[in-house]
């Protein structure tokens, strides 16, 4: 991997490690004042809904067609700005319209996602707190815009602040609530919106300081506009696919109650590793390979490519091992105290160990959807999210009535790897600059057999800290540190000495970060 690349990697990368680690001391908190009860999933649907919807245009279809235009014009020197201008505030009308329907169809939404709630008290605090958090989907999904710009330009970090800063404000609220003795829904509620106007605020002061300063004005239908409304047409039907994927989860867990709120913790949990390697890798490599395979540099995209896909199996092959082998352990830990119940952590676990059985996968689209978006080829990860969708509801639904709310989880994870299979073999004809080269399929064993072993070893030591992993107060957390230490250890010293990885790169992309 270029230095450039992997500076760029570790540096969001980074920024998403400390977004995660606030996350979590946020969903620590949120676990102890409201569990996994009525209250709990009333607020995860209301604050799924614009979150669903932001992926959908934002970071999908839209960010996806935006960045490979915007950074084509930068590299040619043409009016880029102007371009960036007029997506901004085409994207702004249309959310402000989208924003005011989604309002007053509510209900509806809600019902949508998760009908389970219909005829008990989650319904009407769903529609309530919705009502609330959906303009949060106006804010966050132009801050993802102006992201897209800023990464375009290699500018990583200003982006990558954002989320801690979105996790910081909710911490912030939850502790004052709780002195000031506020409801705590409600208090959830409103914080929403006020982080997503912290979120586009801080963007917009980034994107000033590039001289990108979006000036009043109305959108026009410009030849680029039209080109980027045909790339994010097959975008957005893919993103909605992925979107359907999540209501068929919602929907499934709707009828248990308590099970909207185990699968969000879960989800939250293995998105820790998601974060912090898939979706950095995958926004690195997209500006990348579109400019190498631009300029005929299959041989550079191809060693981006390959070390993409080699550090993101290298960061979460192990940890995809780590959360089936102790999802107890670290559920219990994180979350048991105040309103949360031992019940609550079982059916958690179960959700966790469901989802990381598909976190290699979730990783490796972030590293193979770039190839199709770096041509401008939307249209075929358009029709394989269609067989993914088709095979995440079949499962989900067929094996509800065997294992309950887990076939959500499990659905996910199946559809996942098909749609992993498909994005694979579909990039067969892509040239070499779309083929792993020897290096990858020489580690990729070798981080297999290391994963594995520690897995092993975490099986062992869990069992032999049981007792102390079960104990209040500071014990436990030292054992879970000690418990996840020695497996991270263990990892990094295998992979070393079988050649999983070559300490010199480590240091390498150290340097580079404190440089």
């Amino acid at each position: 991997m270029s230095g450039r690349l992997l500076r760029s990697v570790a540096t969001l990368g980074s920024w998403t490690l400390v977004s995660r680690v606030a996350g979590f001391a946020r969903d620590v908190l949120m676990a102890a004042y409201l569990g996994a009860g009525p209250v709990a999933d009333a607020f995860n649907i209301a604050f799924k809904l614009p979150n669903m919807f932001r992926r959908l245009f934002a970071e999908g279809a839209f960010n996806l067609a935006f960045v490979p235009i915007y950074a084509k014009k930068l590299e040619s020197g043409e009016d880029a700005d102007a371009f960036a201008q007029n997506a901004f505030w085409g994207l702004a009308s249309f959310l402000t319209l989208f924003v005011v329907i989604g309002t007053l169809a509510m209900p509806w939404l809600v019902w949508a996602l998760a009908s389970g709630f219909a005829g008990d008290a989650r319904f009407d605090m769903a529609v309530d707190f919705g009502r609330i958090t959906f303009c949060y989907i106006g804010f966050i999904s132009l801050f993802a815009m102006l992201s897209g710009l800023l990464n375009a330009h290699g500018r990583f970090a200003e982006s990558g602040f954002v989320p801690v800063l979105m996790n910081l404000v909710f911490i912030a609220a939850m502790l004052l609530a709780r002195q000031m003795g506020w409801e705590m829904g409600q208090t959830l509620a409103w914080t929403v919106p006020i982080t997503g106007v912290a979120q586009l605020g801080w963007t917009l002061y980034a994107a000033r300081r590039l001289g990108f300063v979006p000036g009043l004005r109305v959108p026009r239908l410009t030849p680029d506009f039209r080109r980027l409304l045909v790339l994010a047409g097959p975008a957005l039907l893919t993103g909605g696919v992925v979107q359907i994927n999540l209501l068929v989860g919602s929907q499934v867990a709707s009828g248990t109650v308590g099970a909207v709120s185990w699968l969000g913790y879960a989800d939250r949990l293995y998105q820790l590793p998601l974060g912090v390697v898939g979706i950095a890798i995958g926004t690195v490599l997209l500006p990348v390979l579109s400019r190498h395979l631009r300029a005929g540099e299959d041989d550079l995209a191809r060693d981006s490519f390959s070390r993409g896909a080699e550090m993101a199996l290298f960061l979460t092959l192990p940890a995809a091992v780590a959360l089936v082998v102790i999802s107890t352990p670290l559920i219990s830990v994180l979350y048991d105290r105040g309103a949360w119940r031992p019940e609550d952590t079982v059916a958690t676990a179960l959700a966790l160990a469901a989802y990381g059985l598909g976190l290699p996968a979730f990783m490796l689209q972030k590293v193979l959807q770039p190839l199709y978006y770096a041509r401008e080829d939307s249209r075929r990860p358009f029709h394989y999210a269609l067989v993914s969708m088709g095979v995440n509801a079949a499962f989900a639904i067929g094996m509800m009535p065997v294992m309950g709310f887990v076939a959500a989880a499990l659905a996910t994870t199946v559809s996942g790897w098909v749609m992993v299979g498909q994005l694979w073999w579909g990039a067969r004809k892509m040239g070499d600059a779309a083929r792993p080269d020897a290096r990858f399929w020489r580690r990729l064993w070798r981080i297999g057999l290391v994963s594995g072993l520690m897995g092993a070893q975490l099986w062992v030591t869990a069992d032999w800290l049981a007792p102390q992993l079960a104990q209040p107060g500071g014990v436990r957390w030292g054992a879970l540190g000690l418990l996840c230490g020695s497996g991270i250890a263990l990892y990094f010293a295998l992979g070393a000495a079988l050649g999983a990885y070559g300490l010199g790169e480590l240091k390498g992309m150290l340097r580079r970060r404190r440089g």
